[in-house]
């Protein structure tokens, strides 16, 4: 009798002696990089098969691979579909059959095609639903509201410009939903007085509510402020409140915190007035494009004991308003004047030196303040992290070292089209706290003075160079040296950029976003460094870069799977390389206008490879050479098309576009 050889039993890996809680804590490192996490699962089958029980939030690109994903994570409980162009019926009955009473909260934000017969399948098998987001489906009509009425766990529903849902609907969801938490109706214009009404009476829970843009009235208005845990309310863009509809405040509303009344231009002092006797707890208020901001309103609000924001954008501003602000008891920790018209130095000044615990301030567009304004905010405020100055300009080159000398805690700084120089620069490094500045349009600055932010502000994240054309390659090198975890940055119209610039930021391993636009010395070799070295790129504008062509293309595919968006217009690239980038399979959104190397053909050809687009512009010349029949598939498969007529035009000098730009103002 032959002998029958002994199978071996499979070595352990030393990985297998771990145990899951200790690879669920070193996969919780893993979650913000996705590569990471494949390459994890990858180790070994234990890790592999771990790493499927770890997970529990997914966000896939394709509906059609639903089936597959599903069954490889059976664990997942929270499910994003906002980048799925096309959500069926049939997507979310496979969702509702996989994961049942473990889906928690399913975001189909962006989606389209499916209906309330989906809806309700997915709700009646996924009974611990607490958080539906269902906005921007416009289509969906009170069927679909019904079916989610049935979900008597849910807590949180986003039903933004729902548009063709009624008070029929909404309260179908108001019997049926009585544990929400969380409502927007934001433009769901076929929502009233009977609808929000409703909402009030059955959903004593609710904390949060967004009403803005819905033509209610005051009829409701007091049946919501006495709702018992209501913190957050929402009224902008609601032209039928008025100052008799804020005097239900009389009657007292202790737990409300955040008030958006933007944009309700029939509100004055007189409805404000009612705030200070009932919004005991209220901690901000948003009255942007509002009243006019004079003593009469500042005095109606002063009595607010606990307020810490106030964001009076667009309104109308007197100095004797803002001095009366600062004269309110309380300390302001957020003040936002943006394009405020009226605020000069005496009342800004005024303000801010008895407001010396803010800690985010935004003047953009005040074109009215000086050095005078702006040494006052650095004298009293300096604990201020976020500081937002655009367009100040009448603010000289010198005052912005006060910045730096006064403000060492600041984070967030827009400093866009303004004087600063290079011995602002310098004087802002000391700020080594700062993640995001933008300096676009600053014709002051050259390489001295940002090479010293890439030396001393390491924590940089965001930076705007937008048409500062005083840049150049060496001060790029220098802020991808120093500053390694940068993740945004925009050098268009930067015409002495070159290849060197973008192989230095190729060493950004974190690098999101790259808008070169109009940078006619960069080619495709700097854009292959970058795509080498950027795995997480997934906005890239290179518009007007004339030299990018195939080559670059070509390498994207390769190694920027990541890539979500581009912008091709005015570039060398042909069909070939359009139809190279089919392999990205991320790739949602991209505009190609004006680019001699394509055909319709060809165009054709790329369109129909790339499975996942969901937005394209195109010139509107090639709208009748493209096939319909095509152009039908696209649309059914959730991409919609921008077509443009945009005639070609060069590029004027930084001066002149800026003189356009307040001209347009």
């Amino acid at each position: 009798m032959k002998k029958q050889k002994s199978v071996p039993e499979p070595s352990l890996s030393c990985f297998d002696l771990l145990s899951e809680e200790i690879v669920f804590i070193i996969l919780d490192f893993l979650n913000d990089n996705p590569v990471d996490i494949k390459s994890f699962s990858l180790v070994c089958r234990s890790f592999y098969v771990i790493e499927s029980r770890h997970r529990k939030f997914l966000k896939p690109l394709r509906s059609e691979y639903l089936r597959n994903v599903l069954n490889r994570y059976p664990y997942m409980s929270s499910l994003d579909l906002s980048l799925c162009p096309r959500v069926t019926d049939t997507s979310l009955n496979v969702i509702s059959s996989y994961c049942n009473e473990i889906l928690r909260s399913i975001n189909l934000s962006r989606s389209k095609f499916y209906s309330h017969v989906g809806l309700s399948n997915l709700v009646m098998n996924c009974g611990n639903l607490v958080e539906i987001d269902l906005s921007n489906a416009t289509e969906l009509k009170d069927m679909a509201a019904a079916a989610i009425a049935e979900a008597k766990n849910l807590e949180r529903l986003w039903l933004v410009r729902c548009k063709s849902i009624s008070d029929i609907g909404i309260g179908r969801i108001a019997v049926g939903c009585r544990k929400l938490k969380l409502l927007s109706l934001k433009w769901c214009l076929g929502v009233g007085d009977l609808g929000v009404g409703l909402i009030a009476v059955k959903c004593k829970e609710i904390h949060s509510l967004d009403l803005s843009y819905l033509p209610i009235t005051t009829k409701c208005l007091s049946q919501i402020l006495e709702l018992p845990h209501i913190e957050d309310l929402a009224l902008e863009g609601c032209f039928g409140i008025d100052d008799d509809s804020l005097a239900a405040l009389k009657q007292g509303c202790k737990s409300l915190k955040t008030l958006d009344i933007s944009s309700c231009q029939n509100i004055s002092h007189m409805g404000l007035s009612s705030l200070t006797s009932a919004a005991g707890c209220l901690r901000q208020l948003i009255l942007s494009y509002g009243s006019c901001v004079n003593l009469s309103l500042a005095d109606s609000l002063q009595k607010l004991s606990t307020l810490q924001s106030i964001k009076l954008d667009g309104c109308q501003v007197t100095c004797s308003g803002l001095k009366a602000i600062g004269n309110w008891c309380v300390s302001l920790k957020e003040l936002s004047l943006s394009k405020c018209v009226g605020v000069t130095d005496e009342g800004l000044s005024s303000l801010v030196n008895e407001h010396k615990e803010l800690r985010k301030l935004d003047i953009t567009c005040c074109r009215k303040i000086t050095n005078v304004s702006l040494a006052h905010i650095t004298n009293s405020c300096t604990s201020l992290v976020s500081l937002k100055m655009e367009s100040c300009t009448l603010i000289l080159s010198e005052a912005f070292a006060l910045i730096g000398q006064r403000c060492p805690f600041v984070e967030e700084l827009d400093l866009t089209d303004n004087e600063i120089d290079d011995e602002g620069l310098k004087s802002i490094s000391r700020c080594s706290r700062l993640t995001s500045l933008k300096l676009g349009i600053c014709l002051n600055i050259t390489d001295e003075g940002l090479t010293r932010i890439g030396m001393c502000c390491s924590k940089l994240k965001e930076l705007d160079l937008y048409r500062s054309a005083g840049i150049a390659d060496s001060s790029i090198l220098a802020i991808s040296r120093g500053c390694p975890g940068l993740e945004i940055i925009n050098i268009s119209y930067c015409k002495m950029i070159t290849d060197a610039s973008l192989r230095s930021l190729s060493k950004c391993s974190k690098l999101k976003t790259l808008e070169s636009r109009g940078c006619p010395l960069v080619t495709s070799f700097g854009l292959a460094a970058v795509a080498m070295g950027c795995k997480k790129l997934s906005k890239l504008d290179i518009k007007k870069c004339l030299n990018i062509d195939d080559t670059g293309m070509i390498h994207l595919a390769h190694f920027s799977q990541n890539l979500k968006q581009i912008n091709l217009s005015y570039t060398s690239v042909t069909n070939v390389g359009l139809l190279t980038l089919a392999s990205i399979s991320c790739l949602q959104s991209m505009t190609v206008l004006h680019m001699e190397g394509l055909s319709p053909r060809g165009i054709a050809a790329a369109l129909l490879a790339c499975g996942g687009l969901t937005k394209v512009k195109l010139q509107s010349s090639f709208k009748s050479l493209l096939p319909i029949l095509l152009l039908e598939h696209l649309e059914a498969r959730g991409c919609t098309f921008q077509w443009r007529d945009k005639v070609f035009q060069d590029e004027l000098d930084p001066k002149c576009w800026k003189l356009l730009s307040e001209d347009a103002e």
